[in-house]
């Protein structure tokens, strides 16, 4: 009998945050008493249903040490969409399966919690794609040009994409190699990328304190809402 598809996650931690003002990448920064992609893991490790966590770090990066519950690659990229594909193979050449699932999570949204990762397996378990969690947009969107207003864009139907985003092991993979040669210019995400090759991903709804940790005021607000959660 064929064994049953498994739950991987694979967390990129090789960007250098440049955005957040940090003087090292924004991962490695502490928040609430720990690094921002600790508290990421932590929350990853109390979702029983996941059998392997992968973090891809840059190539000799030491900072991470390797944990209970979490296995490092220092295969990292110069974009996070190299990252994910190289973590990726790196899954497949150490005993995982193409129709695994394999659910990517961004390591600077240390706020994410097991029910919303358990919300989005049970969701995308029985969908023949996949699907990221997502927020529908909440205020009025705008286009610009030369830094003054262009337009005003209708926010009907648009969605703000959270991860992780769960999709087979194998697609998601061939989906982003298939970019390599373009260096994965215009994929922004996995769901991009599973778009790019036809698919239209699963949106399930996500939670506003999974914020991704992107600019200096970020981590004020993260520290206080990881600090209303200790016990």
């Amino acid at each position: 009998m064929r064994e049953a598809p498994r739950l991987l996650a694979l967390v990129p931690c090789a960007g250098s945050g440049l955005r957040a003002g940090a003087a090292r990448p924004k991962q490695y920064e502490r928040v609430a008493g720990r690094m921002l992609v600790e508290h990421t893991l932590g929350a990853l490790a109390r979702v029983a249903r996941l059998t392997r966590v992968l973090v891809v770090v840059a190539p000799g990066e030491r900072t991470l040490a390797s944990g209970d519950g979490y296995e490092l690659a220092d295969c990292g990229g110069a974009t996070r969409a190299e990252s994910v594909c190289n973590g990726l193979a790196h899954l497949l050449a150490t005993g995982a399966h193409a129709r695994d699932w394999v659910l990517v999570h961004d390591a600077a949204r240390c706020l994410v919690t097991p029910a919303l990762v358990d919300a989005l397996i049970d969701a995308c378990l029985p969908d023949g794609v996949g699907g990221l969690l997502a927020l529908p947009l909440p205020d009025t969107l705008k286009a610009e040009q030369g830094g003054r207003v262009r337009a005003t864009l209708a926010r009907e139907g648009k969605w703000l994409a959270q991860t992780p985003q769960m999709f087979r092991l194998g697609a998601l993979h061939a989906a982003l190699q298939s970019h390599a040669a373009s260096g994965f210019a215009g994929i922004t995400d996995e769901a991009s990328a599973m778009e790019a090759s036809g698919h239209a991903p699963l949106l399930v709804r996500g939670s506003r304190h999974n914020f991704k940790v992107t600019y200096p005021e970020d981590f004020q607000l993260a520290g206080q809402w990881l600090a209303r959660r200790a016990p």
